[in-house]
């Protein structure tokens, strides 16, 4: 079940191998995943799960990523158009932010430097646990660090700054976990808008909440987002993960943030709320808005964002563009081969051993 989460593309192409050595030894394997370019590289037939109900069986080598995808949402899967988009200055800009991390298993942010300009999207790619939750925190304001100058929103030094003071300069995000995180279960929806728009959306004035406009904000994100609720009064706990997220991401963007930091955006939703948040994100983009996407799905961040770096122990590498950068460099930067001849060098033959266990 989703075994390549955690895994470098190249450590991807080793494990394939591997199964279809025990595949052709006799045993018979069951892969789930939401990746369908694995379904289709991997798997001999598929079966298709809509609504908990087999929908569909099929060859996967003869489907393509759109088809498959198609039979997962019951619909047409719309194509995400982007925008034109110019890029203006840089909106925020990480400079030497380091950060120690916090308990037995946290990891220390290192010198972390990257710039996001006005309209554009950027992605940070990594195997989980290498300092994504510690630079949401960073990043978002829910630790602090110093100097102030390491994080700069639009020209003003942020990073001594709690999240109230950051989100008054322009500044939302979205953590990877939804509920205690994004989200308090026990809240109905409009009472969760209220935990981020108060001030951006009008939802609270000298200290009362103002219900009736927290409740229009609720249904507003219901309907633009398509969440599966009974309305603004459901609490969060009724909600099923993939709806929560929609939820809380459109809570997030239709506040039309000047910068949106934002970590598995499409963590648990199907492919067609998947497209829908890359179009929210991409149209978010247009309006001048700068973008960080932290993701462990590569081909997400290929597909959306402009340009990208990857973060492995808490290092960020050098950044890419994310139209011309190949999987096999993502994947040995993930593994935390910068620039090491050797090291590069064994992970290559790895894959060619990969590739030729696979073409044999």
């Amino acid at each position: 079940d989703e075994p390549t989460s955690v895994l470098t593309p190249q450590e991807v192409a080793q494990l394939f191998a591997t199964l279809r050595q025990l595949a052709a030894g006799g045993c018979s394997i069951l892969y789930i995943s939401h990746k369908l370019h694995e379904i289709r590289d991997l798997c001999d037939t598929a079966t298709i799960l809509r609504g908990g109900k087999v929908v569909a069986t099929c060859d996967p080598a003869r489907e393509t990523p759109k088809s498959l995808a198609e039979m997962m949402i019951g619909t047409n899967l719309k194509q995400v158009m982007r925008p034109a988009r110019a890029f203006g200055a840089d909106r925020l800009i990480v400079d030497g932010l380091s950060l120690d991390g916090e308990g037995d298993f946290g990891i220390s942010l290192r010198d972390v430097r990257f710039a996001v300009r006005a309209g554009e999207i950027f992605g940070i790619a990594g195997v989980a646990g290498n300092g994504q939750n510690e630079l949401l925190q960073a990043l978002s304001g829910e630790r602090t660090a110093t100097p102030a100058s390491a994080i700069v929103l639009d020209g003003k030094p942020v990073a001594s700054l709690p999240i109230t003071g950051r989100r008054a300069r322009g500044l939302s995000a979205v953590p990877e976990e939804r509920n205690g995180h994004a989200a308090v279960a026990e809240f109905t929806l409009a009472e969760n808008t209220v935990l981020t728009g108060r001030r951006r959306m009008g939802l609270a004035s000298n200290g009362f909440i103002n219900h009736g406009a927290a409740a229009a904000y609720a249904a507003r994100i219901i309907e633009a987002f398509g969440v599966r609720a009974t309305g603004p009064d459901a609490l969060a706990a009724s909600l099923s993960g993939g709806n929560l997220q929609k939820f809380v991401m459109g809570r997030e963007i239709l506040q039309q943030p000047d910068v949106l930091v934002v970590s598995q955006p499409t963590w648990g939703v199907d492919a067609g709320a998947a497209a829908a948040i890359h179009q929210a994100l991409a149209d978010l983009a247009a309006t001048g808005s700068a973008i960080v996407v932290i993701s462990q799905d590569l081909d997400e961040l290929v597909s959306i964002c402009d340009r990208l770096a990857v973060i492995n122990e808490g290092r960020l590498s050098h950044t890419l563009d994310a139209a011309s950068a190949s999987a096999d460099e993502i994947g040995l930067l993930m593994g935390g081969i910068h620039g090491d001849p050797v090291a590069t060098a064994e992970l290559a033959d790895l894959a060619g051993a990969a590739a030729h266990v696979h073409q044999a």
